[in-house]
């Protein structure tokens, strides 16, 4: 379909009554010009909302269940009411209390069995976005705006890694086209699930936190879109987090590339995966603020004139760093970290940076604080017979730290910018522990102690002249 846009609403774009009124006549607006399909996300907060009643589940804690239950029906009851015309009130409200009971069956499940099965997990927690497709769909349908909701499980077609599924790109491309476009094509808004999807044998997958954005992708690039807009509640991507560096600016056009190591290394605007689907048939991504929908946004495209040296610096301070150290220097390093690389990658724990040392032989490796746990666990296991017998040295582990990553393709083969970086940090007497950066020069990757974070932030932001001028 010619001239096709996706839209996609995250949390806080939806995040009430009156975000979802206004997402719904930004769609509505732009479906006056072109064909328009619409992805959305859970209301702000209530993903979590529905994890909890199903830890709550999993611990026998009925009463806590009940009351995540009963806020999770409040809470959309208040946005039907607000609205919805009184006319539709009473169709709407059931269809809402039918699928707060298909999740209440679910967590119910958990409770007797005091278990909580990932993949009944995915089965469970795509409920916010399918409560607020359904909301908005109606809303579009009582001004006058053919809607329908299109769940992504009957769409979007998955491998079975419950909780962080890929797309199979052939069998989504085939389903998004036998229930997309014919919606389309009858001048139907298709308001679409964000977030989830299933195996091709039709079991229920989730995409991974913020999934919503690469549903969209996935989606946008199906349905061969003309371009992808992802609404938040920011004016584009910025320099840096504005919060460290109050002087940060909007970057009017970014790359790929660039959009993706930012994502990788903690910038909150886009989902890590969101862009792989959209590289080989070069969709423009633009990222824009739906509190501020005059405002351009960031435009996200294959290539850029503007790539100029460092464009933005980005953090993660919920990080942990794992060293490992070979006790004898006959023992292979490599192997060694082989090793462990492997025993994470199958406990699907990503590791953010990984640096070396060539003489000692010993190595450090960057994860996300909430899966430490079980890197650790997978690396002693895997490790067991060598850690029993003093071949390596016990694991060591240091929650004191954070990742700054400096982005820009125009930094490759720039003389100097490195060391100005570790100068300005340097300068604010900030130790740097660990450094990485690939051989596409992309992103510079600097691991310091966590106090300094926020001070090597904004020195790395100023010494590279990224801020407003």
């Amino acid at each position: 379909m010619k001239n096709l846009l996706v839209m996609k609403f995250g949390g806080t774009s939806v995040g009430s009554a009156a975000r979802m009124r206004v997402a719904a006549r930004l769609a509505a607006e732009e479906r006056a010009r072109r064909p328009v399909a619409v992805v959305v996300s859970a209301m702000s907060k209530v993903t979590d909302l529905l994890l909890d009643a199903m830890r709550h589940a999993e611990a026998g804690d009925r009463a806590g269940m009940e009351t995540s239950l009963a806020a999770l029906r409040q809470r959309h009851e208040d946005a039907c009411r607000e609205l919805l015309p009184e006319t539709r009130h009473a169709a709407a409200m059931a269809e809402i209390h039918a699928r707060i009971a298909e999740f209440e069956r679910i967590a119910e499940g958990m409770a007797m069995l005091n278990v909580r099965p990932p993949r009944s997990v995915d089965e469970a927690v795509a409920t916010g976005e399918r409560l607020s497709a359904l909301l908005i769909s109606e809303y579009l349908a009582s001004e006058g705006v053919p809607a329908a909701v299109v769940d992504a499980i009957d769409v979007i077609v998955t491998d079975a890694v419950f909780g962080n599924a890929s797309p199979l790109m052939a069998p989504t491309r085939e389903k998004a086209r036998e229930r997309v476009l014919p919606l389309l094509k009858k001048g139907v808004l298709p308001v679409i699930t964000g977030f989830n999807g299933a195996t091709a044998d039709g079991r229920p997958t989730t995409l991974g936190r913020g999934g919503s954005d690469f549903s969209a992708s996935i989606l946008a690039a199906a349905l061969d879109a003309s371009e992808l807009w992802i609404w938040t509640d920011v004016d584009g991507i910025m320099s840096a987090d504005p919060k460290l560096a109050p002087d940060a600016a909007v970057l009017d056009e970014i790359t790929y590339a660039e959009a993706a190591e930012l994502a990788y290394n903690g910038a909150k605007v886009l989902h890590a995966r969101t862009l792989a689907p959209l590289i080989g048939k070069g969709i423009p991504v633009w990222s824009k603020n739906s509190f501020a929908p005059e405002k351009p946004g960031t435009k996200i495209v294959p290539t850029s004139s503007a790539a100029t040296g460092a464009r933005a610096v980005t953090s993660m301070a919920n990080v942990a760093l794992v060293s490992i150290e070979p006790a004898s220097p006959e023992l292979s390093a490599v192997q060694v970290m082989a090793r462990a690389i492997d025993a994470i990658a199958r406990v699907d724990v990503e590791v953010l940076v990984l640096s070396s040392s060539s003489y000692r032989q010993n190595f450090c490796f960057l994860v996300r604080e909430e899966e430490l746990e079980r890197a650790v666990e997978a690396i002693e296991a895997a490790l067991a017979l060598e850690l029993a017998h003093g071949y390596v040295r016990p694991v060591q582990v240091d929650r004191e730290v954070g990742l700054l990553a400096v982005v820009g393709e125009g930094m490759q083969g720039k003389p100097g910018l490195a060391g100005r970086v570790f100068t300005a940090i340097s300068r604010e007497r900030v130790n740097v522990i660990a450094i990485a950066q690939g051989a596409s020069e992309i992103s510079i990757a600097i691991v310091v102690r966590r106090d300094g974070l926020e001070k090597a932030v904004r020195a790395v932001h100023a010494e590279c002249g990224m801020g407003r001028r």
